[in-house]
């Protein structure tokens, strides 16, 4: 491990902090993304089950939905907007991963692309042939920059397909209470306006 970072010469700065970025994003979102830190069981069941709304708490995503109806009461429209905003902040920080699944393997190719320049820059005129030091040292760093940048990008490509999917999950079971709070709303405006009668 030591060599390839050695042969990936100044490449494997940027290369290093694209490694940071996707290890700090991952680990983040994983944590953030917990079915218990977005739809709390207990929300869900007193929702869908029992057709209530418990309290709204700022601990879930659920819970800040919740919150924001019960000191807001607002219509149908403005619950389901603050719902699709919950779930934008889900996707906090996943455009990162995007980033370096792009850029990643593109450092590894500058890096491989200066590497051929620099074996075919030393090539003797009169033999046709690089200087063995030339050679060695450009084709390692070719070498190296394109498997350190592969190593980077292949995993945060499976993390970013992972992560968006969860997204997709959570924000489906978001919707569907989201879509209860506003029925559970109707029929309590409904009840009143009938005792009101």
């Amino acid at each position: 491990m030591k060599d390839l970072i050695e042969a990936s010469g100044i490449f494997i700065y940027p290369l290093g902090l694209c490694s940071i970025i996707a290890v700090f994003i991952v680990i983040e979102r994983l944590l953030a993304l917990r079915p218990g830190k977005v739809v709390p069981i207990h929300i869900q069941n007193d929702i869908i089950e029992k057709n209530s709304l418990p309290p709204g708490e700022a601990d879930s995503v659920a819970g800040r939905i919740l919150l924001f109806h019960q000191q807001r009461h607002p219509d149908a429209d403005q619950i389901k907007a603050f719902g699709k905003m919950e779930v934008l902040g889900m996707e906090r920080g996943l455009f990162l991963l995007d980033v370096v699944i792009s850029a990643a393997p593109l450092l590894g190719l500058l890096g491989t692309v200066t590497g051929l320049v620099r074996v075919f820059s030393k090539v003797s005129p009169e033999t046709g042939v690089p200087e063995p030091q030339a050679f060695v040292t450009g084709v390692s760093l070719a070498l190296a920059t394109t498997v350190v940048g592969l190593a980077i990008a292949i995993p945060a490509i499976v993390f970013n397909s992972y992560m968006n999917r969860r997204v997709e999950m959570l924000a489906a079971r978001l919707n569907v209470l989201v879509e209860r709070i506003v029925t559970i709303d109707t029929k309590n405006e409904a009840e009143k306006a009938a005792r009101s009668i």
